[in-house]
């Protein structure tokens, strides 16, 4: 039995710090593995993954061809049978029940279920994906298989409702209002400029 006075840590967890400087004779004098100048022998002085000293890298020299559905790829939490048959007879099996129970751990997509081993007796299962083997094997046990709406996400639609139309304001006993008039008032016409008077002709005649 452990107890607090027997404890140990597990073989391969704790290892010797490895002793420089200790003279030639240790294995790691002078320069203590680091080897003769140059920018790795240096204080702090580290290469980052794929670097090449300035030239193009090879991950950069590669074509990129293709499609890569990685990010796309979606992991569902796994769950067999033979994890359901601690449950007793109609219990209904849904993702939060299995995380209460500590049977799915983490974040994923959703809940699949697999026909891994047997179920003894009948359950009422939602998941959101379910094993062809898996589904036969539910319901010849008497169980059932819900599987759980997909959230469709649609174009995003305006929270805030559109503005009614402004009220008509009220009309006093003496007419409408001052605004309500100069809407309806006609433009003033304009002006026309007085004609001018016709010029006399000069006689050509001499008096």
């Amino acid at each position: 039995m452990i107890g607090l006075h027997n404890m140990r840590t597990r073989p391969g967890s704790k290892h010797r710090v490895k002793r420089l400087g200790c003279g030639e004779s240790s294995g790691h004098g002078k320069t203590s593995g680091k080897g003769h100048k140059g920018q790795k022998a240096r204080s702090g002085g580290s290469l980052r993954l794929g670097f090449e000293g300035g030239q193009m890298p090879l991950i950069r020299r590669l074509p990129k061809r293709g499609f890569n559905n990685a990010a796309f790829h979606k992991n569902y939490a796994i769950v067999n049978l033979s994890d359901l048959s601690s449950f007793k007879e109609g219990t209904v099996v849904n993702e939060q029940l299995l995380r209460d129970s500590k049977l799915i751990r983490g974040n994923g997509a959703g809940l699949k279920i697999l026909g891994g081993g047997e179920l003894k007796h009948g359950l009422m299962i939602e998941a959101d994906k379910v094993s062809a083997s898996a589904r036969e094997k539910i319901e010849k046990a008497g169980g059932s298989v819900t599987m759980r709406e997909k959230v469709v996400q649609g174009p995003r639609v305006a929270d805030e409702p559109s503005q009614p139309a402004e009220a008509a304001e009220p009309e006093t006993k003496e007419g409408p209002t001052s605004k309500s008039k100069a809407k309806t008032r006609k433009p003033a016409a304009k002006k026309k400029a007085p004609a001018k008077p016709a010029s006399k002709k000069k006689s050509s005649g001499k008096k």
